[in-house]
């Protein structure tokens, strides 16, 4: 038996060792625990059995256990700048699982999981449970950032937003509906990074993930959260809201 408990009091326990009063560890906590509610929720959603639904909510909580140590260290939640979090959590949890779980025969599941959570592409070598868990966090994962852009990202740059230009790098992504791949020698400017964040719905996997996203009507609040001023941008992203709800729509009827 999985005591989800327990979990939850580890982790908490875990987090305590950090600077609470920095915003961004505060943030991520609260990150984790909302990802541990959508990872169930998916879970369940796929009518996995009660203990498949607990394994995808230990993931949800701790899925970025890196992110805390990445602050603590570098200042930065740039992986490019400091280290892969899925990598490091991982590594991490080899360690300490037993924390959180007494048995071991899920350890590979779990920690996969956290190692690909964060990746471009999932592992093509990952087969049968450890490539169904890696797809639930990593869906769980993209729609909490989703509402986190909605509604806590940026909320002091709504005026830089308002005046910025999409490039044409970001856009294109969009159009060939594909995720957008962050470059070293592509410099994002805030709007670019709120494409990249609709573009997730090209890399997500379940019905319930499609549904949660329009059900909150994600794309199109992110979208209507700002007053392009430059008409070609404004142009592009009504653009984008339509291409994005209409694959949405698609994906669902496929999966219905």
């Amino acid at each position: 038996m999985i005591d989800i408990s327990n979990i939850n009091n580890e982790f908490l326990k875990y987090v305590e060792q950090f600077d609470l009063t920095n915003e961004k560890i505060q943030g991520k906590k609260f990150h984790s625990i909302r990802v541990q509610k959508i990872s169930k929720e998916i879970a369940e959603d796929l009518k996995l059995n009660k203990e498949y639904i607990d394994i995808a909510t230990l993931i949800g909580l701790l899925h970025d256990i890196g992110r805390f140590e990445q602050e603590k260290q570098y200042h930065t939640f740039n992986d490019m700048h400091s280290f892969d979090h899925g990598d490091y959590g991982a590594d991490l949890l080899k360690k300490s699982i037993r924390n959180y779980i007494s048995a071991n025969k899920y350890d590979n599941i779990i920690i996969q999981a956290i190692k690909n959570h964060n990746k471009l592409e999932i592992n093509p070598d990952l087969k049968d449970d450890e490539l169904l868990f890696s797809k639930i966090i990593r869906d769980a994962d993209k729609l909490d950032i989703m509402y986190e852009t909605i509604n806590m990202f940026y909320t002091d740059k709504e005026e830089t937003i308002n005046n910025l230009t999409l490039s044409d790098y970001s856009y294109n992504f969009i159009k060939e509906n594909k995720q957008v791949i962050s470059s070293p020698n592509i410099e994002f400017n805030y709007l670019d990074k709120i494409v990249r964040c609709i573009a997730f719905i090209f890399d997500l996997n379940f019905k319930k993930s499609f549904e949660i996203v329009k059900e909150n009507n994600y794309i199109s609040k992110i979208i209507k959260k700002y007053d392009y001023k430059n008409e070609t941008t404004r142009v592009r992203m009504n653009e984008i809201e339509q291409i994005a709800n209409k694959y949405i729509d698609a994906k669902l009827q496929l999966l219905s």
